[in-house]
């Protein structure tokens, strides 16, 4: 939570910044490429993957070599909103992924 308030805080020097306030976490939403440029500079976070939502949106999954990641949701009408952040970040090969052979 620190992290997002931290993005957030830097990222409204001369943008809109809408807070939301779904639950007990607050979501931090902009322009996808100043989160983009945020993430890559602050944390040194990448895209490693993403996908499209039934509902349009593009999930996009952010991952850092020293185990951070952050998950940005952009939706249709192009704010993109960091829905959740965290440490310790895996990758998992792709033979577990495939589930067990029996």
């Amino acid at each position: 939570m620190l992290r997002i308030m931290a993005m957030a805080i830097a990222l409204t020097i001369g943008v809109a910044t809408t807070y939301v306030t779904p639950a007990s976490a607050k979501e931090v939403c902009t322009e996808r490429t100043r989160f983009l440029e945020q993430l890559a500079g602050s944390y040194a976070e990448n895209t490693v993957g993403l996908g499209l939502a039934n509902n349009g949106s593009v999930l996009e999954i952010l991952t850092s070599k020293k185990g951070s990641w952050t998950i940005l949701v952009t939706k249709p009408d192009g704010m993109s909103c960091v829905v959740a952040t965290g440490n310790s970040w895996e990758q998992v090969p792709r033979s577990l992924i495939k589930g067990p052979s029996a």
